[in-house]
Formats: structure tokens, sequence, C-alpha cells
């Protein structure tokens, strides 16, 4: 039984001269939160909007939920999708439930009688009654999420759906993400916040200037490149920074929550402490690291714009 809800297969799309997505072949499994990750301009955009039909690839092919694509197939499979691309735009005079009511009744997703489980399901079920104009934009990107979920779709392709939200609002949408996962749905999450993509996917795709660079499960990619690293505090950082960054030994350093983070063996850490305690700097903590999503992310895309 083929497992795959998207595989793609040397798909490509170009305007004019720019070359957008080029040749990309990708394998979603079903029940897994696949991250989509690039710089500004990679062609995760156009390959989302080729996937949901918006835009016509110009080679290649694909398949959804094992069935390959010939033309005007795409649209026998559409219902099985939500998706939320950019920032949602509703009707400002209405409220909430009043235009995930109109959505509902023109696209025929779901049934009325679930719209106010959904804008609960979302953390919207005191405000469904509310104008959109007077909601913020992340209770804009809950309300989007709400038709997302209309027709309780198989697979969910987001882009940045925590854009605009406070940390508990991310952290709910991490929960609703996970939970949908755990029904045996798939979830494609494209977002530049890297450490919300670490804790929430399974697996992930890095495209650069349309190129897939990279793909595997996190977990997988991180251990694969993964260097040793110490993470430290110490009574000098900035000191710290210019200390470390002048020993050959030292691979890397780069700043994360206030700690310093070290590329080196960690058996040499020791050299560490006796390097800074010689320039009047000494070390508060330290422990070995594990290297970061954000990390892998700026090594494998190093040198894009």
């Amino acid at each position: 039984m083929d497992d795959s809800v998207i595989r793609t297969d040397g798909l490509t799309k170009r305007y004019g001269h720019v070359l957008a997505v080029d040749g990309l072949s990708l394998d979603v499994s079903r029940g897994r939160i696949f991250g989509l990750l690039g710089p500004n301009g990679s062609g995760k955009t156009t390959l989302m909007s080729m996937l949901l039909g918006l835009v016509r690839p110009t080679a290649g092919s694909f398949s959804l939920f094992g069935n390959l694509l010939e033309k005007g197939g795409l649209d026998r499979e559409l219902h099985r999708i939500g998706a939320l691309i950019e920032t949602p735009t509703f009707y400002p005079y209405l409220s909430g439930r009043n235009n995930l009511a109109y959505f509902q009744g023109i696209s025929g997703r779901g049934n009325p009688q679930e719209l106010d489980l959904l804008l609960e399901q979302v953390g919207l079920g005191g405000r469904g009654g509310d104008k959109f104009q007077t909601y913020s934009l992340g209770m804009k990107q809950r309300l989007g999420l709400a038709y997302t979920l209309l027709g309780d779709p198989e697979l969910l392709v987001l882009d940045e759906p925590t854009n605009g939200m406070d940390p508990a609002g991310m952290a709910e949408v991490r929960d609703l993400i996970r939970g949908l996962a755990s029904e045996n749905r798939s979830v494609i999450l494209s977002s530049h916040l890297l450490n919300e993509v670490e804790q929430v996917c399974d697996s992930v795709a890095i495209l650069s200037h349309g190129r897939l660079i990279a793909q595997g499960d996190v977990a997988d990619l991180l251990q694969e490149r993964g260097r040793p690293q110490v993470r430290l505090r110490t009574t000098n950082d900035g000191k710290a920074w210019e200390i470390l960054t002048a020993l050959a030994w030292v691979d890397g350093i780069s700043a994360d929550n206030g700690y310093l983070v070290a590329s080196v063996e960690a058996d040499r850490s020791w050299e560490i402490t006796a390097a800074l305690s010689r320039n009047e700097v000494y070390v508060a903590e330290m422990a070995p690291a594990q290297m970061s999503l954000e990390q892998y992310f700026l090594d494998v895309t190093e040198g894009d714009p």
C-alpha cells in the first residue's frame, strides 16, 4: 500500500527566464508533519501553489493520495485538502462566525453544525461573534485555521500558521497541529520560525533557489551533520565571543537564548575554560549542546541571500 499523501517527481516551474522550482522530488507520508523551509525566494510558495492547483507546473508530475494527477485530475482531490496560504482575508464587517458560515456555504465544505466546534478548537470560542475588523493578526490566523479545517480534510497545507501570535498562541497551534497528525492527517508546514518547526515537525525539506538541498527526518538530519558543541554562559559573553572566535580549534560560535554555543570537541571544553580565564573571563555554566535546526539550516543555505 502506498503511504504517500504527496509525491512529486521532477516538479518544475519556470516564469520566463526565472526558474522558481527546479526538478523537485519530494515524498510526504500519511500522518506526518512535514516542514517546508527555505530562504525568501527559494520556491516554497510556488511549490505549495502547484500542489493546490493555483499554478500549473512547467514540467514534472505529482500525485496526491496515491493518485497520479493528469490534466484536470486535481479538482477531484481538492476537497480532501485544507490550505492556509499567507494572511487570510475575510469580510471586515462580518463576525468571525458569520464569515466562516458564509465561506462554508459557498464552498460546500463541511456543514454549519461544526462551526462553533471549529471556533472553539482554534481558540476563538469566545470571540466568534466579534467583527473580523476587530481581530488581531493572530486571531485572523486562527480564523483562517478554522476555515482550513472545514470538511475534515486529510491534508493541511499551512503557510506561516502562527504569524502574529504570542508564545501562548504558538504553543496552542503546535498542540492543535500535533493532534491533527495523531488522527492520521498529514500537515505541510512552511514557517520562518525554525524553533517552532523543530518542535512540531517530524521531517523537513529545505529549498534553495528552487532546488532541494536537504530532506529527511529532523532528528536524522541533525545527527548526520551535527558537530560536537558546548553551551556556556560567562561573566562577559561579548569578550568571550571575541576570544573563542580567535581560537583555531573552535569551528564556530553562535548565540542562543542568552547562551554562547561553541562548536568544539567535548574533550576540549576544559581548554575553553582555560582560554577564557587567562583573559579574566570566567565560565558560569557549561554543558554539551545538540545542533539546532536553525544552525543546520544556516549551514546548508550558507551564501544564500
